[in-house]
C-alpha cells in the first residue's frame, strides 16, 4: 500500500491517523470501571450543562473541516454535519443526552465515514481501521 498525497500537501494516511486519535480522545479514551463501557472527553463534559455539548460540537466539528480539506464528497460532509448535530441536539437534553453521548460516539462514526469515503475516491490506503476497538 503506499502513501496517499492529499490535495494541499501532507499525507492523506497519517491526517487520518490524527482524526482518528482525536476522535479516540473524544468518544472512547476512558473505560468505565467493572464494565466494558468507554467513554470520552466529549461524554465528560458535555455533562457540563448548557455549555458541555454546544462547546465539545465546536471541538468536534474540527474533524468535519479536516474532511473538507482532505476533499470528502459534499454528502459525506453532510453525512458527518448530521451525526454532529444530532450529538450536540440531543446530547443536550438533560440525562437521557448524557446517555446518547455515551452511545452515538459521532467522531468516531464521522472518521469512519471519511475514510470510507476517501478510500473510495482513491485517497486513502485502507476502508475499514477497527477506530471502535481501539482504546
Amino acid at each position: 500500500m503506499g502513501t496517499y498525497t492529499n490535495p494541499l500537501g501532507g499525507h492523506t494516511d497519517a491526517e487520518l491517523e490524527r482524526l482518528e486519535k482525536l476522535a479516540r480522545r473524544l468518544d472512547t479514551s476512558i473505560k468505565i470501571p467493572y464494565t466494558e463501557i468507554r467513554v470520552g472527553l466529549d461524554s465528560i463534559i458535555g455533562l457540563i450543562p448548557g455549555v458541555g455539548d454546544v462547546g465539545m460540537g465546536f471541538v468536534s466539528s474540527w474533524i468535519v473541516f479536516h474532511a473538507w480539506r482532505l476533499g470528502a464528497s459534499r454528502s459525506t460532509i453532510l453525512h458527518m454535519l448530521w451525526n454532529l448535530g444530532l450529538d450536540v441536539l440531543i446530547g443536550s437534553v438533560p440525562l437521557v443526552g448524557d446517555l446518547f453521548d455515551v452511545a452515538w460516539k459521532a467522531n468516531i462514526r464521522n472518521v469512519e465515514i471519511l475514510r470510507r469515503n476517501l478510500y473510495k475516491q482513491g485517497r486513502a490506503s485502507r476502508t475499514e481501521r477497527p477506530v471502535r476497538s481501539i482504546p
